[in-house]
C-alpha cells in the first residue's frame, strides 16, 4: 500500500477508536437549533454520521475517477492496438514492396549478366576464329616456306644416285 492510503487508515482507526472510547459523550442529548426550530439530538453521533457521509461521499467520487481513469485507459490501449496494427500493416506493406523492387532488380541484373555472357561468348567465338585463321595461314605460309627450302635444297645439292 501507498503511504497515503497507510494514512488514511490509520486515520480513521484512531478516529473509530475515539468514537469508541467516549461513546458515552456521543450518545449525550444535546439541545441543537436547526434553522428555524429546536431539536433534542446527541451531537456527537450528529458529527460522526455527517463525517461518516462526507467519508462516503469521498470514496463514490474516487470510485468514480478511478473507473474513468480505467475506461480511458482502456480507450488508449484500443487506440494503441489500432495503430500498431496499422503499422505492421503498413510495415509488411514496405516489406512486400522492397521484396517486389529487389526481385525486379536482381532480374534485371541477372538478364544484363546473361547478356554480358552471351556477348562475352560471342567475342571469345570470334576471337577463337580469328585465331584459327590465322594459325592455318600460318601453316600454309610455313609450309610454303619449308617447300621453297626443300626445293633449294634440292637444286643446291643434287640427289644421291644409287
Amino acid at each position: 500500500m501507498r503511504a497515503r492510503s497507510l494514512l488514511l487508515i490509520l486515520v480513521l482507526a484512531l478516529l473509530a477508536a475515539f468514537a469508541v472510547v467516549n461513546w458515552a459523550a456521543f450518545t449525550a442529548p444535546t439541545l441543537l437549533t436547526i434553522g428555524f426550530t429546536q431539536v433534542q439530538a446527541p451531537l456527537g453521533l450528529m458529527l460522526l454520521i455527517a463525517i461518516g457521509v462526507i467519508s462516503l461521499l469521498f470514496l463514490g467520487y474516487i470510485v468514480f475517477q478511478q473507473a474513468g481513469v480505467i475506461a480511458e485507459a482502456r480507450r488508449y490501449a484500443k487506440e494503441l492496438k489500432a495503430q500498431r496494427e496499422l503499422a505492421d500493416t503498413a510495415e509488411a506493406s514496405r516489406f512486400t514492396e522492397l521484396r517486389t523492387f529487389l526481385e525486379g532488380e536482381m532480374r534485371r541484373i541477372e538478364a544484363q549478366a546473361a547478356a554480358g555472357t552471351r556477348e562475352v561468348s560471342a567475342r571469345i567465338e570470334g576471337l577463337e576464329s580469328q585465331l584459327q585463321d590465322r594459325l592455318a595461314e600460318s601453316t600454309r605460309t610455313l609450309t610454303a616456306y619449308v617447300g621453297e627450302v626443300e626445293d633449294k635444297l634440292d637444286r643446291a645439292i643434287p640427289p644421291p644416285q644409287s
